[in-house]
């Protein structure tokens, strides 16, 4: 799950629910399940639905998989809400074609993680993540660090570097510290919306006085 708390509007509303992938007695992706399940989220009040996020199991899943699941979402929620597509890999060259595939598909924005196991420098972090941004310029892309399970952390003056690409908006921050959000700030101002990816750490991120309810 995703909050959003930022000075500026949130791009995808405050809610954002990393939905979790169902599968059948036989280990396969049960996509009736996934439709329904979808509907729910937005019926309780999720503002917007991430499909093959970490918790939507998308290590495990083929991209024809993530597809398939994407495209059960759209149609189960129609416009009733944001949805965004996972589309981050340690490949460059897949996370650009997933990303391409989301935009072709219809999605409302992609969710690309930090390369994981790869550990790439700063450099070739900025150059990972402008190669997505600019694989499909006109969908909103939200960069999401995660430190603890990618083993790699994106230095918000990288971002900063980033803030060029028209279509980067927003930043899912679960480093597990507020220190993140303070000089993604300082950096990024206010255009980029921040979305707490630890919900522990919702109540210190609006507490520390940079950022509104």
């Amino acid at each position: 799950m995703s909050i959003a708390a930022e000075l500026s509007p949130a791009p995808f509303g405050r809610l954002l629910t990393a939905m979790v992938t169902p599968f059948d007695a036989d280990g396969k992706v049960d996509l009736p399940l996934a439709g329904r399940l979808a509907r729910h989220l937005v019926d309780e009040g999720s503002d917007g639905i991430v499909v093959c996020g970490t918790t939507g199991e998308s290590p495990t899943l083929s991209w024809q998989e993530q597809h398939q699941l994407f495209a059960t979402v759209r149609n189960a929620v129609g416009q009733d809400c944001h949805v965004l597509a996972g589309t981050g890999s340690n490949s460059t060259a897949e996370a650009v074609e997933a990303t391409r595939d989301a935009a072709a598909a219809g999605a409302d924005g992609v969710l690309v993680v930090v390369p994981y196991y790869n550990k790439p420098p700063q450099d070739g972090l900025e150059a990972h993540f402008r190669a997505v941004a600019t694989a499909a310029p006109q969908l909103p892309l939200m960069l999401y660090n995660i430190p603890g399970r990618t083993g790699c952390s994106l230095a918000p003056k990288t971002v900063a570097r980033l803030m060029d690409c028209p279509n980067l908006i927003s930043f899912k921050a679960a480093s597990g510290t507020t220190d993140e959000v303070t000089e993604l700030r300082i950096e990024c101002g206010s255009r980029l919306a921040v979305y707490s990816g630890d919900d522990g750490l919702l109540l210190p991120m609006l507490s520390v006085g940079l950022l509104e309810w």
